[in-house]
């Protein structure tokens, strides 16, 4: 009996504490509306600032990041799934537009990521993996494809949380290595990485037990 119940315990710990921290960082785009030279924008020199095409895509980019971060976990709810499977089928919608914007103006911005090209290289290549990931698990659904599906949204959701992740990290690294440069191109690679792992153990998991089950 109390090997049943630890596991659904830890999940659902694990569940609320992604949810919390998907909720608070979705919502911190909105410090950057209400105050100039917030965070990474003080770290800009003025010439980026007044490029509107990089300004555009930086807003483009944490707006629609926040939203899908707020609307992503929701996704992963077993009872909303099988409850409200219409609802589950327009935050899927939301949440893919959402992404594809995101990615889309991360790969922009990594191109101008503060510590050169190894930390250029860390964001384009995250914003890779979330747009590829996200318009394969769209287009397994519209396939049928089911365990492909979620298989491919885990990873687009794993990587969709590396802005939780980085802003864990940065923090830690910046206070070890006294060097933001240094630390924030570190994070370029370790906001996401391990999160990857996650979803690889994630959805092997998900197999082993279908696999289990069947």
């Amino acid at each position: 009996m109390t090997q049943k119940s630890s596991p659904s315990l830890s999940s659902k710990i694990s569940r609320i504490t992604i949810a919390v921290l998907a909720t608070f960082i979705g919502l911190y785009p909105l410090f950057y509306f209400f105050q100039n030279n917030f965070g990474i924008l003080g770290s800009k020199n003025s010439a980026l600032l007044a490029s509107l095409v990089w300004s555009s895509a930086f807003y483009i980019h944490i707006t629609a990041g926040g939203l899908a971060l707020l609307c992503g976990w929701v996704q992963f709810n077993q009872r909303i799934r099988m409850s409200s499977p219409v609802l589950h089928r327009n935050l899927g919608k939301l949440y893919l537009l959402l992404a594809l914007c995101s990615s889309a103006s991360a790969a922009y911005l990594a191109l101008h990521a503060q510590g050169g090209w190894m930390a250029a290289m860390g964001f384009l290549c995250l914003a890779i993996v979330w747009f590829t990931s996200t318009l394969l698990g769209y287009a397994s659904i519209l396939k049928g494809k089911i365990n492909q599906h979620q298989k491919f949204m885990t990873y687009s959701y794993a990587a969709c949380f590396a802005a939780v992740t980085l802003r864990i990290l940065l923090p830690v690294l910046v206070a070890v290595y006294q060097d933001f440069t240094k630390a924030y191109i570190l994070v370029a690679w370790l906001c996401w990485l391990p999160n990857m792992l996650v979803a690889y153990l994630i959805t092997r998991n998900i197999k082993q037990s279908e696999n289990g089950n069947a």
